[in-house]
């Protein structure tokens, strides 16, 4: 899995490391390509330990690099595929919604991942294979009530058809951005698995000149667009020796 080569190169406001962890068979690596490619995958194989992948992504008025991780499901893989959450910013939990016993273990799965990622991990529970609604075996309403119970975002999608696919993505992200506006989230904090792009760095520079700077954003949210602010501490120690 590789990321599309057109975007290689182009600037970005953050790179957000995000990992899609989840049971054999959900259809992570699925999703993914879809996300990625904006096709089906065919001849799907299972992952075997991790593969890796990456996208920008625009998300209101920021344009976001995604470092994409797509973890194999299987047990014994488990100890090495661990190991790629430490510093992400992002999870997409995913299951089948209809295999029950991919639904099961998320309990584990998300403890796992919130112990070992950054501590202001996003997650978003993603119900894949949607278009198989006559084979459900897990309630939309179950499944929502069981993310909301854990403090996760839900959302259902189809890596066949492409249904939802790039939403579970985009919600990540949105609450990410409406961290860093709000100061709950410093991209400058060791293991937010939240770095600067080139043109997040130009912006920081140009606003640390004056003292309690800030910078704007447009969020897409589901009812609309939302216009925040957010004050940025001086980096200055950043830019020493710089120019």
């Amino acid at each position: 899995m590789v990321a599309d080569g057109s975007q290689l190169g182009q600037p970005y406001d953050f790179l957000l490391k995000v990992i899609v962890v989840g049971e054999s068979g959900t259809g992570k690596s699925c999703l993914l390509h879809h996300f990625i490619h904006g096709n089906v995958k065919e001849n799907a194989t299972q992952t075997i330990g991790v593969e890796f992948a990456s996208r920008l992504l625009r998300v209101g008025e920021k344009d976001l690099k995604l470092q994409l991780w797509d973890t194999a499901g299987q047990e014994r893989f488990r100890s090495v595929t661990k190991s790629y959450y430490r510093g992400a910013s992002a999870c997409l939990l995913v299951y089948d919604i209809t295999r029950r016993a991919s639904f099961e273990p998320l309990e584990q799965w998300l403890s796992d991942a919130r112990s070992l990622a950054s501590s202001d991990l996003r997650v978003v529970v993603v119900g894949n294979k949607l278009d198989c609604q006559e084979d459900r075996q897990v309630s939309f309403q179950e499944a929502r009530d069981w993310a909301l119970q854990h403090k996760c975002q839900y959302m259902e999608t189809s890596s066949l058809n492409g249904e939802n696919v790039e939403r579970p993505f985009v919600l990540a992200c949105q609450s990410i951005l409406s961290a860093i506006q709000s100061g709950n989230i410093s991209p400058e904090k060791p293991g937010s698995g939240i770095t600067y792009g080139d043109r997040g760095l130009r912006s920081v520079a140009v606003n640390s000149s004056t003292k309690n700077s800030k910078f704007t954003f447009t969020e897409v949210m589901p009812n609309g667009n939302r216009s925040g602010t957010v004050s940025l501490q001086t980096v200055k120690s950043r830019f020493d020796g710089c120019c």
